[in-house]
């Protein structure tokens, strides 16, 4: 389905011998017989290619100004096919719009060849540079197909998570290697007749058939998992987190980059828009999310809820343990200022646990013990800690468990932008 093909011609031998001549795996041809049909075809699923024959009632080149003026965003490759071989009406259908014109009766295998390479030029210009994938705009255009025809596909969005933060520690240049390592392991799990495009910086979306869409997922989780060691020093490897080395991020740890996927499966009832399918694909994949690892969830029909809505609970919550009576009223006094709701008693079996925990570890480091046991609890899974001590040891400190490393003594203003920074990041 990577290339869409509109026939405009009300003869009935030859299109379908066109049709039969250029649909494969690759590229999807439809027949429109009247001028009605063929612009309702244009206007919902926006070809990359308009054929139009001048067995049409309308003037040729009129109908391709019209053509070109009706696709102006999407800009369609046009050729005009037509009996006549005379040269003031191919330029004045190519001034009109079109891009090629080929006279009838036409070579069958020069009109094949042509029609490709017209297909090939189109992808190409909008490849991404980086990836060579299709881009945003392709994309979208390959999702409005699958609206119209939801029955055959399914779609997956394929995100990387703490691309950033890898960025951040092993530069720029080593995140693309990433990426692309990626982008290979897809192509290589893919068919002839899936689509592979580019979302933006670190979404990918792949469009399968429903029978392949959780193998395909399951695959790449596994291969990502597999190969992403490679990706990291030994040092990072041995402590099982990433560490941030910035002036803004210093003393942050980062879990490592993963994958996650979230699919739709003959489920596009109560979706009517590209957007609406986007944001659907998007709330799918914050479901697949666990602490560190990759993963994927697929909504199917048969589990899913009739106009169900998934949405993420902001945790505002803050637990301040914090040994100097002063400071920790000076915190909770700030913090409540800022709206956030602020408890000083930590009920480690309570089931729901604040968003964050800003954490003393006093003269006896006996804060990175109550840190360690936090982390090994299931209920703690979601919150964040920020760790502050006297004791300037970063690695004992991240290696406790500790989100933030936070020396003693720092300003107020920085721990609040830190704790901005992971309630706006949990949503």
């Amino acid at each position: 389905m990577l290339s869409s093909v509109l026939i405009i011609d009300k003869r009935k031998e030859m299109p379908a011998k066109y049709k039969k001549c250029l649909e494969d795996n690759e590229t999807c041809v439809t027949i429109a017989r009247t001028i009605k049909d063929g612009i309702h075809e244009i206007q919902s699923a926006e070809p990359d290619m308009i054929i139009i024959s001048d067995s049409i009632q309308e003037n040729l080149a009129k109908f391709c100004n019209e053509i070109r003026t009706l696709t102006y965003n999407t800009r369609p490759v046009i050729v005009a096919l037509s009996k006549s071989a005379d040269a003031s009406d191919r330029i004045k259908v190519l001034e009109c719009g079109a891009d090629d014109f080929l006279s009838e009766p036409v070579n069958i295998d020069e009109f094949k060849v042509r029609i490709k390479a017209h297909l090939r030029r189109d992808i190409e210009n909008n490849l991404d540079n980086k990836t060579l994938l299709p881009n945003k705009k392709y994309v979208k255009k390959a999702l409005r197909r699958v609206l119209n025809f939801h029955d055959k596909y399914a779609v997956l969005v394929v995100g990387l998570e703490n691309l950033e933060n890898y960025k951040s520690v092993y530069s720029d240049i080593a995140g693309d290697k990433l990426i692309q390592t990626l982008v290979a392991i897809m192509r290589s799990s893919l068919d002839s007749a899936d689509f592979l495009g580019q979302l933006d910086d670190t979404n990918f979306i792949l469009v399968t058939n429903p029978y392949s869409a959780e193998k395909i997922s399951a695959f790449l989780v596994f291969a990502f998992d597999t190969v992403a060691p490679k990706f990291y020093s030994p040092q990072d490897m041995k402590r099982g987190y990433m560490l941030l080395k910035s002036d803004r991020l210093a003393g942050m740890r980062a879990n490592f980059v993963s994958v996650l996927i979230g699919g739709i499966i003959d489920n596009y009832e109560s979706i009517t828009t590209v957007d609406g399918l986007l944001a659907r694909l998007l709330s799918i994949k914050k479901i697949a999310k666990i602490p560190s690892g990759s993963n994927y969830a697929i909504d199917r029909v048969k589990i899913a809820g009739e106009n169900s809505i998934v949405e993420t609970a902001v945790n505002n919550s803050i637990c301040i343990q914090e040994s100097d009576e002063a400071l920790s009223l000076l915190l909770r006094t700030t913090l409540e200022l800022q709206g956030y709701d602020v408890v000083e008693n930590l009920d480690i079996q309570n089931a729901e646990q604040p968003g964050i925990i800003i954490l003393d570890t006093n003269e006896d480091l006996s804060g990175l013990l109550l840190c360690s046991e936090l982390r090994s609890k299931t209920n703690f899974v979601n919150t964040k800690i920020i760790v502050t001590t006297t004791t300037h040891d970063k690695t004992a400190v991240l290696n406790a468990g500790a989100d933030l490393y936070l020396p003693k003594p720092y300003e107020i203003s920085e721990l609040i932008q830190w704790v901005e920074y992971f309630i706006k990041n949990s949503r």
